[in-house]
């Protein structure tokens, strides 16, 4: 049970990020690291089930969103967490599974013919694809995989979270509002940039945002942004540090 736990990140972690860095920016001062380093594990047959779904699924800027949330997290994880034994490390797969899935609610086949939030939606769609024949996933890391999607734009200061679902928050923030910016090397943030292009990534997410909430008043994502939403959509869009890769 406890090597379950930790492969798939079900340690438990403070959902308060600055409870885990004690204030600081980093943990770890960042060095430069390639996308060679962290090879993406399409030679395990559930991850590239996935990523053809995800790519027949979604939008291509929301795939390339996807992967390199896959590459962020992959790189803080090893960067900043590696030395902490009470943070084991997750597997590839399940980190790529998530990065993969968590913004699936936002395809145009869910987003708006549910009454669902997004990451609700989503995490359904995920569930039912990942216990799919051939390659369904074992039940902890499918289980694993859904929580993160339920939880990845739950941010607070209170409580708990899994390790996975703290360390995609991590991820999507990083590349969706330039939080916490010295967490990865600047050089290692052109060359993700470059792998996966963001093509306007941050106005096509705000718009997303402003699409569901003016759908659905009552979506979750209203939790980061007030009830119009509109302080995430700006934020989003008002993303300083990934500008310049847009």
């Amino acid at each position: 049970m406890s090597d379950t736990i930790a492969e798939h990140g079900w340690t438990a972690v403070p959902v308060d990020a600055e409870a885990i860095f004690n204030g600081k920016p980093y943990l770890h001062k960042p060095g430069p690291a390639s996308v060679k380093d962290f090879p993406f594990p399409s030679d395990d047959p559930i991850v590239a089930k996935t990523q053809a779904y995800a790519k027949e699924h979604l939008p291509q800027q929301t795939y390339n969103h996807s992967m390199r949330v896959f590459y962020w997290a992959s790189i803080i994880q090893a960067q900043q967490f590696s030395s902490l034994t009470k943070i084991p490390p997750i597997s590839p797969s399940t980190i790529a599974l998530t990065a993969l899935l968590h913004d699936l609610g936002t395809a145009p086949a869910f987003l708006t013919t549910t009454h669902l939030s997004f990451e609700f939606r989503g995490a359904i769609a995920a569930h039912a694809f990942l216990s799919s024949t051939p390659h369904a996933a074992p039940v902890p890391q499918t289980e694993a995989v859904v929580e993160a999607i339920i939880r990845h734009q739950d941010l607070g200061t209170t409580g708990a979270i899994t390790w996975l679902g703290q360390l995609i928050q991590l991820a999507t923030v990083y590349d969706n509002l330039g939080a916490r910016p010295y967490l990865v090397h600047e050089t290692t943030r052109g060359e993700v940039n470059e792998a996966f292009k963001r093509e306007g990534w941050s106005g096509c997410f705000a718009r997303t945002i402003r699409e569901e909430v003016k759908a659905k008043p009552w979506a979750h994502s209203t939790h980061l942004g007030g009830m119009d939403g509109e302080g995430f959509a700006n934020a989003v869009e008002g993303n300083i540090l990934m500008e310049s890769y847009e």
